[in-house]
This record gives C-alpha cells, sequence and structure tokens, in this order.
C-alpha cells in the first residue's frame, strides 16, 4: 500500500518554512517492499535439490544447528564459516526461507506422483503405495486421481506443464480401479 504523500507546500506551512519549488512531495513513510522470493519465482530458478540445499543452509544459519565438537575439526567445511555470522537472518532472507519451504512443499508434492507411477509401473499395489505414503490405499489412490483431474483441468486451461491429455490416459490406466 502507498502512503499518502505531504507536499512541501504542507510541511512548510506547518512549520512557517518557505517552500522549496524543486520539491513536491515527499512520502510520509516508506511502503514495504515487496519479497523478492517469491514461490513462483524460486520454483522456476531452483531445482528440488537445489530448494533443499539453500533452504537447509538458510534453516541452519538462523538456528546455528552446528555441533561445535565436530565441526571444529572440519577446516574445509563451509558451514563452519557461517559460526562468526550473526544467527538471524535479514527480512529477504527470512521471506526466502518462508518461499523456499512452499518451493519445496510443491515440488515434493509433483514428485509424489511421478513416484507413484513409478511404483505401478514397477508392480507396486494401492497397499503397498498407501503404506509408503502413510494413509490407507484407497486414499493413495483417491489422492492420485484427483491430482490426474487437475492436471486434466490444468491442460484444458492452457497450462503447458501440466500432463497432456494421452498422459493422464494413460496414468488412470496404470492407476487402475480405486481400492
Amino acid at each position: 500500500m502507498v502512503e499518502p504523500m505531504t507536499t512541501s507546500a504542507e510541511v512548510a506551512a506547518r512549520s512557517g518554512a518557505t517552500p522549496d519549488p524543486e520539491v513536491t512531495a515527499w512520502p510520509q513513510a516508506a511502503a514495504a517492499p515487496e519479497p523478492a522470493a517469491t514461490p513462483e519465482a524460486l520454483a522456476s530458478e531452483f531445482s528440488l535439490l537445489t530448494a533443499v540445499t539453500r533452504l537447509d543452509f538458510l534453516s541452519r544459519r538462523d538456528n546455528v544447528v552446528l555441533d561445535g565438537s565436530t565441526d571444529s575439526t572440519d577446516t574445509d567445511d563451509d558451514w563452519m564459516r557461517i559460526k562468526d555470522v550473526t544467527t538471524s537472518l535479514d527480512t529477504e532472507e527470512a521471506l526466502e526461507l518462508l518461499a523456499l519451504g512452499e518451493v519445496v512443499a510443491r515440488k515434493a508434492h509433483e514428485n509424489r506422483h511421478l513416484g507413484i507411477r513409478a511404483a505401478l509401473r514397477g508392480g507396486a499395489d494401492w497397499t503397498q503405495i498407501g503404506r509408503a505414503l502413510g494413509v490407507s490405499p484407497r486414499a493413495a489412490w483417491e489422492r492420485h486421481a484427483s491430482w490426474l483431474d487437475g492436471q486434466a483441468a490444468a491442460r484444458r486451461a492452457g497450462d503447458a506443464t501440466a500432463l497432456g491429455e494421452d498422459s493422464v490416459v494413460d496414468a488412470r490406466r496404470l492407476a487402475g480401479r480405486r481400492p
């Protein structure tokens, strides 16, 4: 939100000074800057592995998760450099940490369905897949079917990154009937 501007004439009238014709207005308060790191921007920039690595780095730096007894012997360890750095992230880094958490969650969710399809191709059944996901076989199947529905809808809406119609049909055939 942009704060209202104060003109030089208004400031001069309040202070009794003569207005400066070169200065027309000053912001009363600085507006909060937009975060530079959004999940959308970072998702296109980072692979899952890179996002996890950066998330881990920022998290460790913020929490100082260092074991002093083992780190003191690792002279070539990059993590050693953060011991002398303040443990508090600045606002931009904290927002990046937050956005990276969202990127990792989204990318992990996308990879879940790749894993399901690989497990099905490898011969796994929905009982095994449900166990691997920590849910019932029926819940695993329903989540996967719902994801496929979303992929089909996204493709119809013009999302070129969504699965194509043939891929969705093949994935549904591979998934079989609801357990």
